[in-house]
Formats: C-alpha cells, sequence, structure tokens
C-alpha cells in the first residue's frame, strides 16, 4: 500500500502564516501538522509516501528529508484545481497499488487498521457532526456507501468525511477521476475527490466506511489552536524553568528561552523562541519568535515575529473608574 498526502494547499484561512511556510509546516503542540500526519501512518506497512506540494514544495521537502524510514516522493501541483486534481497527478507513480490517501491539514488519533477492511473497493473515515454543511457528506445503507455530496450547504447532522481514505481499487478511482477532467465536472470550481468517489459508487464500487472519532482539521486559526490544545494533554510535563511559573498541558521546546513569564495552560513554544515578563495562555509561539512585556490569550505568534507590550502603571483616586482596553 502506498500513501497520498495532498499538501499543495495555499492556507489562505491562515494567512499570514502560510505567506512563508506552507500550512502543512505550522507548528501544533511541538511538531508541524505534516509531522502529526507522518507519525500517525508509521505504524502502517507502506510501500511509500508521495506527498504533493505546490508553492514553497521545497520547505517541505527539505523537512521530510531524512526524517522517516520509509521512501518518499514528490509530485508538484502548479495550478490548484481542487482535492481531485491533486491524487489525479499521483496516477502514474500509483501503478495500481492500493492506496491511503491522508489530507494534508488533517490530524487525527485513532487505529487505521480498523479501516483496513478485506473485499471492496474502498472505505471511507467518516465521524457524525452536527452541520455537515461545510463537509464531504457520505450517506449509507447498511454500512454500504449510497451517495456522496460535497458542501452540501444545508446545516443538519450528517456522516463528514474526514479525510482518511482506504482505496483498493484505484483503477477504478483514477478512471473516474479522468472522467471528471475530461467532462469538467467540477463542485465550487475545483475538481473534488469526493465527486470521484461518488462516480466510483454509481459504477457499481462498493465503499464502506470506518470511523474517525477524534479528528481535527486544521485549517483555520480558531481550529488550529482547538488542535493544540488537545494534542498538548498527552504530553508531558515540561521542565521548571527557574523564574517561571509554567501550568500544564505546555509544550515548551527546550531550545526556548524563558524569563520572568506565567506560560500555559494550553500554549506551545517553538525551538529558539525568546519569551520575557510575559503571561500566555492557549496560544502558539513559533521557532524563534521573541514576545517580551505581553499578556496573551487565544493568539498565533509566526516564525521569527516579535512582540513587545508594555505594562501600564496607574495611579487611581477614589470613587474612579478605569477601563483599560484589550482584545
Amino acid at each position: 500500500m502506498i500513501c497520498i498526502i495532498p499538501a499543495a494547499g495555499e492556507g489562505r484561512r491562515l494567512r499570514p502564516h502560510t505567506h512563508s511556510l506552507p500550512k502543512a509546516l505550522l507548528q501544533v503542540a511541538g511538531k508541524p501538522i505534516l509531522g502529526h500526519i507522518m507519525d500517525g501512518i508509521m505504524g502502517l506497512d507502506l510501500e511509500e509516501v508521495i506527498l504533493v506540494v505546490g508553492t514553497m514544495g521545497e520547505k517541505i521537502r527539505e523537512w521530510v528529508k531524512g526524517r522517516y524510514r520509509v521512501p518518499i516522493s514528490f509530485v508538484h501541483q502548479r495550478r490548484l484545481r481542487g482535492l481531485g486534481h491533486s491524487i489525479w497527478l499521483t496516477r502514474n507513480k500509483v501503478k495500481g497499488r492500493p492506496l491511503l490517501i491522508v489530507y494534508g491539514d488533517t490530524i487525527f488519533e485513532g487505529k487505521l487498521g480498523e479501516g483496513m477492511k478485506p473485499g471492496g473497493d474502498g472505505s471511507i473515515g467518516v465521524k457524525r457532526v452536527e452541520d455537515a454543511s461545510s463537509f464531504g457528506v457520505v450517506e449509507t445503507e447498511g454500512g454500504i456507501v449510497k451517495r456522496l455530496v460535497e458542501k452540501p450547504g444545508i446545516s443538519s447532522p450528517g456522516l463528514a468525511i474526514v479525510g482518511v481514505n482506504f482505496i483498493y481499487n484505484p483503477d477504478l478511482l483514477f478512471s473516474c477521476l479522468d472522467e471528471l477532467m475530461e467532462k469538467g465536472i467540477t463542485t465550487k470550481g475545483e475538481y473534488q475527490l469526493t465527486d470521484a468517489f461518488q462516480l466510483m459508487v454509481e459504477r457499481g464500487a462498493k465503499l464502506t466506511v470506518f470511523p474517525v472519532e477524534n479528528w481535527w482539521d486544521c485549517g483555520r486559526p480558531e481550529s488550529l489552536l482547538v488542535t493544540n490544545r488537545h494534542l498538548l494533554e498527552g504530553l508531558p510535563r515540561p521542565e521548571e524553568r527557574e523564574g517561571c511559573l509554567i501550568h500544564p498541558p505546555t509544550y515548551l521546546s527546550p531550545t526556548a528561552m524563558v524569563e520572568n513569564s506565567i506560560l500555559g495552560p494550553y500554549l506551545s513554544v517553538g525551538d529558539g523562541a525568546e519569551i520575557r515578563g510575559s503571561i500566555i495562555a492557549n496560544s502558539i509561539i513559533g521557532k524563534r519568535a521573541e514576545v517580551t512585556n505581553c499578556l496573551l490569550r487565544s493568539s498565533l505568534v509566526g516564525d521569527n515575529a516579535i512582540v513587545r507590550g508594555n505594562f501600564t502603571k496607574l495611579n487611581v483616586g477614589d470613587s474612579s473608574a478605569i477601563n483599560l482596553k484589550s482584545l
């Protein structure tokens, strides 16, 4: 089996952080999104991992170089034409081998082996959500997929496609992707993998589903912080630093420098960061960032960023009211 990870997305909703770094390399709980994905699939018997990269793809190449024992190859998506298009670009590398497709902005926890069911043409990882309007949605009958719809736009409960899919009939998948390309079949202006799965079903494919309970879409700042909170829960308590108070769960890189600060809970601090005289919680501080005299909460501070604040001195008389504005 080979694994395809489409990681060419521009990450527009995560700007300005993705102006200088691919979305897949944004830090969450001490490692890049891609690092969590790669670590999650290393227990499987994989022949190869194919990474689909786009702008700044060389940074992804450099990051994965030498980190993993499995062979890794790259496909460049020059024009971002959708998830279906990115998978279609790998057709000459797949050569009929079974596939695991993991979306490059999705972090998951669970036993992927539950999706590797014998027989059938594939199995799609799903989770029931209360509002499925912005996801690919699966409708099933007796555990068999009957219909798939990409982002239906109607607010209702449903089985959302979480971005972890096993395909045992790759020839049929790529034939369906070929049809999308040849006929120009798009949804919301892009070639969708969900539409290719629907074509597989229409051609008689037997697709099943399997549950992925712990799954996070890291495509927005809010969801990145939610993911960070959850993943930090499983990390060991960082070593104490003199003159600082650290509230777990917190990830503090061994190479980060902190002075006279209160850190955490739910804080991730990257390599080489410097924090002085600050109180920070529920935030992600990037590599080599500098934060001085700040009170931060629910914040993202990118790599090499500098944030400086000032503490205020007050002389407030009796029966006075002072409102210090803050975010």
